[in-house]
Order: structure tokens, then C-alpha cells, then sequence
């Protein structure tokens, strides 16, 4: 097992971007950039022993900055969408800069995806790591209070990606954080990722509305084509959900209790033998299918067209400071933030 580093590109301001590399020795290894945390390549060996990457990713720092849909990259300080780019909280309105319409997406425009993150390399018997962090200062994307945030990756002798984060505030302040990697398991040799077959072991979702706020209901999936705990190809009903354009884009509900680390996804690809099975801590995961990729995007030989990859982001539900019903988010000045996410790579043997 070892972990190296080399220059990706330079920020605007000259400052440089570094590309960390972790090798597990087993064929496995991914590359993670000081920009924005970002999953950079995740090298996953096929049912022929070739490890290719299985993340979608681009080729340079502009890229990142101006054009990146989130590939890879850490969301905060609140992912997902918050509505209106506003919240209330002990009796104050806080208001956010929107990016997506009038709503917030992932943080806003300038948010941890677009900003360098200190690294530290760790290692030990079993596994290599890096730890990463940065301070969010008062008032960054309209938040209130300093956040000191630290998210660990950690790659295993056993193909598992763990991801852990930690964050404490000195003011009350909305917090969700997520990895938002796209994955195309046949590592793109496959255009789209609907022939991918897919299991998700949840039994609610949460209605959006034309914007992709909820509704604030938590409905059963029974009789929906969100219905995927028994495993499906992603692209079998794929044209059956949501406005143009068509796909995927709902949160799961998996818990509204804090709990164990739970498996909550499955997906196997048949070209290529690999599986993911996506384990978390997180009351909810959004499933998306890549609906707003359109070709315009082309990187390392691959264009990313519609459906060119999915994600699945491990997360507490959408616009979550204006749902009174749904799990608190809100961190406290004497809590801790910690949640675990886990990637399990693996050869499917059926």
C-alpha cells in the first residue's frame, strides 16, 4: 500500500492543486484532488483483473471551476436543494445566494466544491488514508457561524472506499454533507449506465415538486417505478419518472432515526462483472441517473451523454430547514457532526 502525490493545475490565483494517489495494493486506487475534495479517478479492477476508472472526471482545474456538474466532488455546506435559498433559524431569516432558479443547490455558487482543502496522508496496517479539511468561515455562502470540517477517505486491502466526516460549529447552522461521485461501473465502455442493475433497499421516498423541492410527504414506493428493492436494470422504467428530462433524481428514505452503518444500494454491471454496494449512517440517499448530462461534456475520450453515469449521494433529506417533519439538520454549538459512508467494490458471482 502506498499514497503519492503530483501537480494537477494552479487555482486562478496561481496557488497549486494537488492530485494524492491511494494504492491498496490490490489493483485498486483512487486519486483525490485538494480541490474540492474531489474523487478524481476511482480504479476499480473487472471480471478480466484490468482496473479502470469508474468516476466520471475531467481534465483540468478550469474544468472543475466553470463546467463540472459535481463530478466527484465533497457538497457542503448543505447539498441537495434548499428552497428559495432561505431559512429560518432562532427567529432570524437567513438568506442564501440561489444557484439553481431561485433555490439552493450544493452550497451555492461558491461552494466546497470550488475550494482547496488541506491534506494529510494516513496509513496503517490495513489501509491508506487522507484526511482532509478546511474552516468555513462565518457567513460563507450566507451560513451563519464558523464550521471546522475534516472528512477522511479511507482505502482498504478489501476494495472499500470509507468515507467519514466531522464537523463542529460555533453557532447554530444547517449541515449536509455528501461525496457526489458519478459511477459508471463498465468504467464508460458502455455509453450509459441503463443496462446497470440496480437495488435499493428502501421502502419510502420523498414526492419533489417541479423544481425538485419536497412536498414534504414521505410515500411508499409500492406500486411507483421508484420501486427498486428488488433489482432492476436502471434504464427499465428510466423514461416513466420526473419532468423533462427524464430519470431519477429522488431521495430514498432509509431512516428517520439515527443509526447504524446500513446497507442501502446495490449495483452490479454485466459487461464488466463489477459491483458497488453502497453502505451509510445517513437517514437518506439520492439516487440520480445523470439526467442533465447531454454530451456537452467530453473528458479523456468520454463524452458524457444522458444517463452516462448515476449517483448515489448518502445524505439527510432535501430543503430539510424548511420541513419541520423531516430530521432535524441543524448543528449545535455543543454537538458534533460525524456520519460514514462506504463504497464495497467488488465481482459480482452470479
Amino acid at each position: 500500500m502506498k499514497i503519492s502525490k503530483e501537480l494537477f493545475g494552479n487555482m486562478p490565483d496561481g496557488r497549486p492543486v494537488e492530485c494524492y494517489t491511494m494504492d491498496n495494493g490490490y489493483g485498486m486506487s483512487v486519486k483525490v484532488l485538494t480541490l474540492g475534495g474531489i474523487l478524481f479517478e476511482i480504479n476499480v479492477p473487472d471480471k478480466r483483473g484490468i482496473s479502470e476508472n469508474v468516476s466520471a472526471n475531467l481534465e483540468t482545474v478550469t474544468d472543475y471551476l466553470e463546467r463540472s456538474p459535481h463530478f466527484g466532488a465533497l457538497v457542503g455546506r448543505f447539498c441537495n436543494r434548499i428552497a428559495n435559498a432561505r431559512f429560518e433559524l432562532g427567529g432570524q431569516i437567513y438568506q442564501l445566494q440561489p444557484n439553481n432558479g431561485t433555490n439552493l443547490l450544493h452550497g451555492g455558487k461558491v461552494a466546497f466544491r470550488h475550494l482547496l482543502w488541506e491534506i494529510k496522508p494516513i496509513q496503517d496496517s490495513s489501509s491508506v488514508g487522507l484526511e482532509l479539511s478546511r474552516i468555513s468561515p462565518e457567513s460563507e455562502q450566507g451560513f451563519p457561524g464558523t464550521l471546522q470540517c475534516r472528512v477522511t477517505y479511507k482505502l482498504t486491502d478489501k476494495n472499500v472506499l470509507f468515507i467519514q466526516y466531522h464537523a463542529i460549529a460555533d453557532k447554530a447552522t444547517p449541515i449536509n454533507l455528501t461525496q457526489h461521485c458519478y459511477f459508471n461501473l463498465s468504467a464508460f465502455a458502455k455509453q450509459t449506465i441503463c443496462d446497470e442493475i440496480i437495488q435499493i433497499f428502501a421502502d419510502h421516498y420523498i414526492p419533489v415538486n417541479t423544481q425538485l423541492i419536497p412536498t414534504g410527504e414521505i410515500a411508499t414506493v409500492t406500486g411507483t417505478p421508484l420501486d427498486f428493492r428488488q433489482a432492476l436494470p436502471i434504464g427499465l422504467r428510466l423514461n416513466q419518472v420526473g419532468a423533462e428530462p427524464k430519470g431519477y433524481d429522488h431521495c430514498y428514505v432509509l431512516s428517520q432515526e439515527p443509526r447504524e452503518m446500513t446497507l442501502c444500494a446495490k449495483v452490479s454491471d454485466p459487461y464488466s462483472g463489477r459491483c458497488l454496494e453502497v453502505a451509510t449512517t445517513e437517514p437518506g440517499v439520492q439516487f440520480y441517473s445523470g439526467n442533465f448530462l447531454n454530451g456537452s461534456l467530453r473528458a479523456f475520450g468520454k463524452t458524457y451523454v444522458q444517463h452516462a453515469a448515476f449517483c448515489l449521494e448518502a445524505q439527510h433529506f432535501p430543503d430539510s430547514p424548511n420541513q419541520p417533519t423531516f430530521p432535524t439538520t441543524i448543528l449545535q454549538p455543543n454537538q458534533e457532526y460525524h456520519q460514514t459512508t462506504e463504497y464495497r467494490f467488488s465481482l459480482d458471482k452470479s
